[in-house]
């Protein structure tokens, strides 16, 4: 799981609000649970989504009229909604960009009979640059907009298009951009710290402790382990903020306390977590007694074969879900696919169910916004919450040292959605 270190907030007046009342609002119910099929992906796509055939044939859905287009174009359908990427950014953000417009096409391909045209638009990577290409998308028709990446592209794009009445789907995972009409689609900490946190005190954990770097990200996950800890009755014992660089110190204090507590967070990355668990253990910490818990960017294999974390335990989407995407895209286009080409994947998808089930009330808020959420093969349940953050229904991982093993399964719906 990525992090995403942008700070630029979205300030405009929210006049896409205007759009919840009435009919979408008494439709939003059944539209969720149609698209619990929709969204499976793949096969289960194939089976369920039926293909305009003429002549014996499939053939492509009729070019869409309406305003010209410019730029990358895929599809053909009649809907057209914008995605937004960093093509030309300067470090990874090209190689990023490219491979979430694959993923998308793969979400195309796989959505039999979709009616959707996809404009292509370059952000540069940066706010102003996402302000154009969102002006550009909504001149050309959009009515949705998937993306953009970072942060600071969200609070470019999310003003310009609250101000047209277009809502956004971005691929940030920075809490601090979303809005009513600005949702995020990022994998979000602080609902892994919940997840995990959780699990821990069911499973008869009574204290905590945690050590976490002097960051944003440390920030959220502060404060989501002293909501969770609280709602599930266990004790803070000692949080410990370090900045780079002073892990061990950060580890030596948590060392002084290890006696009051049976669980500690960690939620920080492979190449941190690891040598906190290492100072620990030379301090005298045992962690054979002490569980160790994570939070999404465990998720990688760096962690799942570190023998320093065997035994600890991390919150993330149902790792099979990923595992059929990647082998899907490398099929396709050769090379391993990041992780958040698969929120692109989840995104077309989405979008392409709600234009089959919702006709003309496909992008209002209260269907987006629908409590009872999505549910995608990749990466599991998921739901948009009213001021843009979302939620989602995680599985708990035990590092093993192979592959991880599972604790507890991620649900399949939403308690009282």
């Amino acid at each position: 799981m990525t992090r995403d270190d942008g700070k630029v907030a979205s300030g405009a007046t929210g006049r896409i609000a205007s759009s919840e009342k009435g009919g979408a609002a008494r439709m939003a119910g059944p539209v969720s649970r149609r698209l619990v099929l929709l969204l499976m992906g793949g096969a289960a796509l194939a089976a369920c989504s039926p293909t305009i055939r003429q002549g014996g044939g499939d053939t492509l859905l009729p070019a869409p009229t309406g305003p010209a287009v410019s730029g990358d174009v895929l599809g053909t359908g009649s809907v057209r909604v914008a995605l937004l990427l960093p093509k030309t950014a300067p470090g990874n953000g090209a190689s990023l960009a490219m491979a979430m417009q694959n993923a998308a096409q793969l979400g195309l391909n796989d959505f039999s009979g979709n009616d959707l045209t996809l404009l292509v638009k370059d952000t540069r990577g940066t706010a102003e640059g996402a302000a154009d290409a969102a002006r550009q998308a909504i001149a050309e028709g959009a009515e949705l907009i998937l993306g953009p990446v970072f942060a600071a592209e969200v609070g470019g794009a999310g003003p310009v298009a609250r101000a047209a009445s277009v809502p956004v789907i971005a691929f940030s995972s920075d809490p601090s951009v979303a809005a009513a009409g600005v949702y995020i689609l990022g994998f979000l900490v602080d609902g892994q710290v919940r997840r995990v946190v959780a699990e821990a005190a069911r499973s008869g954990r009574k204290s905590i402790a945690a050590i976490m770097s002097q960051s944003a990200f440390g920030n959220l996950a502060e404060a989501a382990l002293r909501q969770e800890a609280g709602r599930s009755g266990m004790r803070v014992v000692a949080v410990q903020r370090f900045p780079a660089g002073g892990e061990a110190q950060a580890a030596s204090a948590i060392a002084a306390v290890a006696s009051q507590i049976d669980c500690l967070l960690v939620p920080e990355g492979a190449g941190v977590a690891p040598a906190i668990a290492r100072s620990l253990k030379t301090a005298g910490v045992d962690l054979g007694r002490i569980k160790l818990l994570g939070t999404g960017v465990w998720n990688d294999p760096a962690v799942y074969t570190d023998p320093s974390l065997v035994g600890g335990w991390f919150p993330s989407p149902e790792i099979s879900g990923f595992s059929a995407f990647a082998s899907h895209y490398r099929s396709a286009y050769g090379g391993e696919p990041p992780l958040t080409a698969s929120l692109a994947y989840d995104a077309v998808v989405l979008a392409a169910g709600l234009a089959r089930t919702a006709g003309s009330q496909r992008f209002q808020l209260s269907v987006i916004t629908n409590p009872e959420g999505f549910l995608s093969s990749v990466n599991g349940l998921f739901r948009f919450n009213a001021f843009g953050t979302n939620d989602r229904g995680l599985a708990v991982y035990e590092v093993t040292g192979s592959t991880p093993s599972l604790v507890s399964a991620a649900p399949r719906a939403f308690t009282g959605a």
